[in-house]
């Protein structure tokens, strides 16, 4: 692959327009708006990131935590950028130099496609078909449908929301640039390749469109002719990645604190844990000459030096594994092929969050209401899909905004309006859609 055909601001949809733009604003600064002033991307301020939505504690939503994910993505993407023009000069002058931008508008887009109540949301509506009443559906649907909404799945649901026309929308959706959405698939096959991970980039519905996408960008083909669709990553993929992987596991740790839920003495060692005695004394000392004594404020100092250092890392790493990341033979990601001393930091902090945090009472609690308010959805607004002749059916049908194709005379296409609709969702208006539908709550009480 090379950087001069990766990089283009050709949108899809409006491929016809292209020679035509003349703005001072870059198309990839476009792309950035768009998605900070849409609806989906607002609905996430009321998304599960880990922690239930906050009362008296702010802690980290979706929202929040995709514009902290794009504030370092941007970091990386101009870093990136930096060194790479050193190496490659002709790069110099070129749309290669807006890399930080794109990446910056992936990352806000990252998380879009995610539905209510976090991962344990995702999971039931893939067990409500593996698990579940939807298990007898099997035999009505296609194998590659079957396996798409087996293996439902946050990114590839991003990927269709920006690229999909749902009713009344303008062809290409978002009608983003290509090299934007190309940099938010982290898993760029099929979902029958999805395997014991459960991750796939593209529903069958969006397949065509990643194959034009990847095509013209020029990222390379891993599959065979008649073999389900697998391509190597587009190089900003790892960039985005690695920008949520610092993010949120580095911001967990300072949620967790402010949560108690981990002492302050724990939360100290995990993140000065990640530098040498001399990088310690200094974060102590700086600590300390500045007069901070506010135990959280010092987390946060703390905090910011880790997620600098990560930064530092993940840069470092791309730039030495370049050729194999734009030869599509890197394996793994950027934080799994940092420094070994930081590395093995941050998987301290993996661990110690597996251990104090996922498996907190709070995050049991909302993953175990989360998963019965999506399972009950899922149960309700699919059996209406089904039976759409029914009297109920057509009560709950009325509910689905018209965008999504719930009167089509296609079973599949039906089943998908559904997950449209509840994916969609945010977690204030699941449990409101819940609680109605069980005659919990009522508008006149």
């Amino acid at each position: 692959m090379n950087w001069q055909q990766l990089i283009t601001n050709k949108r899809l949809g409006q491929e016809h327009k292209h020679a035509l733009r003349h703005d001072d604003r870059s198309e990839f600064k476009r792309d950035y708006d768009r998605l900070i002033y849409s609806a989906p991307f607002r609905r996430l301020q009321n998304k599960t990131q880990v922690f239930p939505l906050p009362g008296s504690i702010f802690v980290h939503n979706r929202l929040t935590h995709s514009l902290e994910v794009s504030s370092l993505g941007m970091s990386l993407g101009n870093d990136i950028c930096r060194r790479l023009k050193i190496k490659h000069p002709e790069l110099t002058n070129t749309l290669f130099e807006e890399i930080g931008t794109i990446v910056s508008a992936a990352c806000l887009a990252h998380d879009m496609g995610n539905p209510p109540f976090g991962h344990s949301g995702e999971k039931a509506m893939q067990t409500f078909f593996s698990e579940g009443k939807g298990s007898i559906l099997k035999s009505q649907l296609s194998s590659q449908f079957w396996d798409d909404i087996t293996h439902f799945e946050g990114n590839a649901n991003a990927f269709r929301l920006l690229t999909h026309q749902f009713n009344g929308r303008r062809p290409g959706g978002f009608a983003m640039t290509y090299s934007m959405l190309a940099s938010i698939v982290k898993y760029p096959f099929a979902s029958s390749l999805a395997g014991s991970h459960g991750k796939f980039g593209f529903f069958k519905t969006e397949q065509e469109t990643y194959h034009k996408i990847a095509d013209e960008l020029g990222i390379i083909c891993k599959s065979k002719p008649g073999e389900p669709l697998k391509y190597a990553r587009h190089p900003l993929v790892y960039l985005v990645e690695a920008a949520d992987d610092i993010c949120y596991e580095i911001m967990d740790i300072e949620d967790s604190h402010k949560l108690k839920l981990i002492s302050f003495d724990e939360t100290r060692h995990a993140l000065l844990n990640f530098f040498d005695e001399e990088g310690k004394a200094y974060i102590q000392d700086t600590i300390e000459h500045e007069g901070v004594t506010d135990e959280n404020e010092q987390v946060v100092y703390m905090r910011a030096c880790v997620i600098g250092k990560l930064e530092g890392e993940c840069v470092n790493t791309f730039i030495e594994h370049e050729d194999e990341i734009l030869n599509g033979t890197f394996e793994g990601s950027l934080i799994q092929n940092i420094t070994p001393s930081v590395k093995k930091a941050y998987q301290y902090c993996e661990k110690l969050s597996h251990e104090k945090i996922y498996h907190s009472k709070p995050v049991l609690d909302i993953e175990l209401s989360g998963y019965k308010i999506l399972e009950t959805l899922m149960e309700v607004f699919i059996d209406a899909a089904i039976e759409p002749q029914k009297f109920y059916s057509q009560q709950l049908i009325r509910r689905v905004s018209s965008q999504y194709s719930i009167h089509s005379e296609d079973l599949e296409t039906r089943i998908l309006a559904i997950i449209d609709y509840i994916s969609g969702m945010t977690d204030v208006y699941a449990l409101d859609v819940y609680q109605k539908i069980n005659g919990i709550s009522l508008p006149i009480v």
